[in-house]
């Protein structure tokens, strides 16, 4: 990297910016645009068309000779298909580079080889991109070239939403509309819009990717499924914070310059708790973009650790017994006018509107914990959830003392007359400057924490889109908003009314907030008698999807038909049982191709060596010890691996979706379990230069 290089003008000079649009259209097609990007509307052929030109254009300036329209199907991951821009060559031989508006605003990619939950069937396969005018154009480079990405939505011949993309937006504009009538209320007729900001916090692993790939269960699952600790693991908390060492700051920069280039404000970077994992975190953007460039992160961070030799994992628990990875979505809700409708101010009692709107967030979270816990739910993510390193599976709110304080005296005494302030930091050092704490603490255990002007739901499993969580959190809100606008706007005294709602939501639903320790066996107890729901995996969860309060909630804003949804909850099922299928399969080959044979090897060894000890009248006790050891685990391991072999056997038998789910989580993932046990004893019998994979030690510590 140049020492000298300008960040300024690096950042966003491989994206089609509303600056470069300014530049390169006529004022009445930019203002067409800006118009539909701020308010909605139908675009125009004639404008579609000088926009794909313009765009076209300035892709061909920077090097792309094909575009793409970049989708976020149910994978979890993205999709493109590259069209090259060449035409039909001229009378005269000549190729003609050319890009139609009608190219821009839509695409038809086959529906029916993504995942739909029965929405397509294999013959129907037609499905359309359409692009999101709100979210930027940019250039991808790489092996195939220079790539012009068009950021879509995917949906199927019927309209039925395919991908992460078109319900998000849906939802953006609901909490938009409900959240306007609530400002409206409160005397505010300037904004035209009330926008959800997001900013992910993204942790992940580097790994040596030669080691990397000595691992089967690596690279076929993101996951050790094998592995016993190494004698030092993350109880020294040296690692969090600490010093970057050489190789993983040369990637970091390489991730930075190629974020900034991307347009995506990559802001933060540090060592996380466990050893070789890190986080990166942007900063807030409106919520649809958030969610683009969260793909871009994890997409981008995979493509630069290969070409520093390295493998980044994005699994949410690629080692046990360390911290895995989660990603912190923090969410928040500002007016076009800048106005944050989640800042307290400096006295929270006083301000009305965010008291309204905080009773509202308790409401919706309350009404649909089980829903904002589906949101989260992911085969990778039930080996964090409650395991006393992420959230607990129960959702609850964290306010902070300020807040809970300004709660309880609107709860007991119907009236909130001060506001905890913070106080002088007192360090005891003469030469250090003082200042002012916070009004209130951080609570890291909390699924859903208030942090000062926004919401930080860490439920998020760290290979995860985000666009469901926020999906779901724009749709909640937006109900909850909805239903106090509809009294507020018909009471006669708006004031004791508002007081009235205000007090009646925060008594109502009270008992989602929780300020202790998450960990703790006396919380689940705790909330249990609160009625607090726990819902401790993925299959659990999937159902939340299709009650009858959540199809009418999603139905009522128009983000999801009761048939989207019951399709989203069969691909729940079938994901989680293709996900564990394909780990108690790379399990089974890994211990017959290579752990058995090189455990017998070394068995064949140590009997070699009792055999000869004894020949010549040594006394060889140790060596039958350990040989007997091993063997008895080597047992075990048969054992547990023809139960595992005969528990997938019979899932295949199975044809209903959710059926085989349950069985797949009740039989499958706990002999999976059975099986690694005695596997993780014998790899601390076996000489390690036998040992047939790179252990524990050598992946996180020889980064």
């Amino acid at each position: 990297m140049n020492d000298n290089l300008n960040v300024e003008e690096l950042f966003g000079s491989k994206v089609f910016t509303l600056g470069k649009m300014k530049e390169r259209l006529p004022e009445k097609e930019f203002n067409e645009i800006r118009t539909l990007m701020d308010h909605g509307g139908e675009l125009s052929l004639k404008t579609a068309d000088v926009v794909a030109k313009a765009m076209k254009d300035w892709a061909i300036e920077n090097g792309a000779t094909h575009y793409t329209h970049w989708f976020q199907p149910l994978t979890g991951i993205t999709a493109e298909k590259h069209d090259a821009f060449v035409t039909h060559p001229d009378a005269e031989g000549r190729m003609i580079m050319e890009f139609r508006g009608k190219e821009l605003i839509k695409g038809e990619p086959d529906a029916s080889s993504f995942p739909s939950g029965g929405l397509r069937a294999t013959f129907e396969a037609r499905g359309y991109t359409a692009w999101d005018v709100t979210s930027p154009a940019f250039l991808r480079e790489d092996a195939t070239g220079v790539i012009l990405c068009i950021p879509t939505a995917f949906c199927s011949f019927k309209g039925e939403a395919l991908d992460k993309k078109t319900p998000l937006l849906r939802s953006m504009e609901a909490i938009s509309e409900q959240a306007l009538r609530i400002v409206r209320l409160f005397g505010n007729t300037e904004a035209t819009k009330v926008i959800p900001s997001v900013g992910a916090e993204q942790e992940y692993f580097l790994v040596d990717r030669e080691k990397y790939l000595q691992r089967e269960d690596l690279k076929l699952t993101g996951r050790t499924l094998f592995g016993a600790p190494a004698p030092k693991g993350q109880e020294m908390d040296d690692h969090y914070f600490g010093t970057i060492r050489e190789r993983i700051g040369s990637f970091m920069k390489d991730i930075n310059i190629e974020l900034w280039k991307l347009g995506v404000t990559a802001k933060t970077q540090h060592n996380e708790v466990a050893p070789a994992q890190h986080e990166l975190a942007p900063i807030y953007e409106t919520a649809n973009i958030a969610v683009d460039h969260n793909q871009l992160v994890m997409e981008i961070m995979k493509k630069v650790a290969e070409r520093h030799g390295l493998a980044c994992l994005l699994h949410e628990k690629p080692f046990a017994g360390m911290n895995g990875s989660g990603k912190h979505d923090n969410w928040s809700l500002s007016t076009d006018t800048g106005e944050n409708l989640l800042n307290p101010g400096d006295t929270p009692n006083e301000n009305i509107q965010f008291l309204l709107v905080l009773a509202c967030i308790l409401k919706a979270v309350d009404t649909h914990a089980d829903l904002l816990r589906q949101s989260a739910a992911d085969v990778g993510n039930d080996h964090r959830l409650g395991a006393d390193e992420a959230p607990p599976a129960i959702i609850s709110v964290f306010l902070g003392e300020q807040l809970e304080d300004v709660v309880k005296q609107l709860v007991e005494t119907g009236a909130a007359v001060r506001s905890l302030q913070g106080e002088k930091l007192n360090t005891g050092v003469s030469t250090l400057p003082d200042f002012m704490k916070d009004a209130t603490d951080r609570n890291r255990t909390s699924p859903f924490a208030f942090t000062g002007n926004k919401f930080e739901f860490r439920m998020v499993g760290s290979r995860d889109s985000i666009g469901s969580p926020n999906t779901v959190l724009n749709t909640i809100v937006a109900e909850a908003f909805c239903e106090a606008a509809d009294i507020l706007e018909k009471a006669d005294n708006f004031d004791m009314a508002v007081h009235d709602l205000i007090k009646e939501y925060m008594t109502e639903h009270r008992r989602i907030i929780f300020s202790g320790n998450g960990y703790s066996p006396e919380w689940k107890e705790e909330a249990a008698r609160r009625g607090l729901p726990n819902i401790s995996c993925t299959v659990e969860a999937a159902s939340a999807l299709t009650t009858e309060k959540s199809v009418k909630l999603f139905e009522k804003f128009k983000i999801f038909t009761k048939a989207e949804l019951e399709s989203r909850e069969e691909i729940e099922y079938e994901l989680y049982t293709k996900a564990i299928n394909i780990e108690a399969r790379t399990m089974i080959d890994m211990v017959k191709r290579q752990i058995m044979p090189a455990v017998m090897d070394y068995t064949g060894m140590l009997a070699d060596t009792i055999k000869t000890l004894e020949s010549i009248k040594v006394d060889a006790t140790v060596q039958n010890e350990i040989l007997n050891n091993i063997t008895a685990c080597l047992k075990e391991t048969n054992r547990a691996l023809k139960a595992l072999e005969e528990k997938v056997e019979a899932a295949k038998k199975m044809e209903n979706g959710k059926e085989k789910a349950f069985y797949t989580r009740r039989e499958i993932f706990f002999a999976m379990e059975d099986l690694r046990r005695p596997v993780d004893n014998l790899e601390t019998m076996v000489d390690k230069e036998i040992w047939p994979m790179p252990t524990y030690g050598d992946l996180v510590f020889e980064v």
